[in-house]
């Protein structure tokens, strides 16, 4: 079946392209989800007359994923998740925790167009995120996966670091004012 997009469609095309799918694939998803109209010499006349203003929205998009694509070039993900002794971790990362974890950073990204190898991050490490922006424009995010029993012992030794630079702290100070105290021979 011909059809016209009304919208970007992952792996099929961008808005105001005619494109041929099968026709349920049209019938059950695309034209019900109003994503796309049927091919035909109305609708044709009606995407020819709206040609400029999607080719002002697709630059716009253009350049938002250029900007976006920037930002998140530099963007390190710490993912602190339950693991054993081995650094295996009891599940794995998906694309949704990914997703979440963006959302707190400030990025807005949908979970599709998110390609986390989940069936390599089932240990602690770093690993690589691509993000799919807009038509063949790529980000990779760094993604570092750690174990809450390091962060926590991590925090643990740094909490005795403290208490004792503390104690040495007031024993330091105790020994000035006892210097201080301490009668002068002349």
């Amino acid at each position: 079946m011909k059809i016209i997009l009304n919208n970007d469609v992952i792996h099929l095309g961008e808005e105001g392209d005619v494109v041929v799918v099968k026709d349920g694939y049209a019938r059950n998803y695309l034209l019900p989800t109003k994503q796309a109209v049927i091919y035909n010499k109305a609708n044709a006349a009606l995407f020819a007359q709206k040609a400029e203003v999607i080719a002002k929205r697709k630059a716009e998009k253009r350049a938002e994923s250029a900007s976006l694509k920037e930002k998140l070039d530099n963007v390190v993900l710490t993912m602190v998740v339950p693991a054993g002794d081995s650094g295996k971790l009891f599940g794995s990362v998906t694309s949704l925790m990914v997703q979440e974890a963006l959302a707190k950073e400030g990025f807005e990204i949908e979970r599709k167009k998110l390609d986390v190898p989940s069936h390599l991050i089932k240990m602690t490490g770093s690993y690589s995120v691509t993000v799919h922006l807009y038509e063949n424009a790529l980000s990779h995010i760094k993604l570092e996966v750690v174990s809450e029993a390091q962060v926590k012992a991590a925090q643990k030794k740094a909490a005795e670091e403290a208490a004792a630079a503390a104690k040495a702290a007031a024993e330091a100070a105790k020994a000035a004012e006892e210097a201080t105290e301490a009668p002068v021979e002349g």
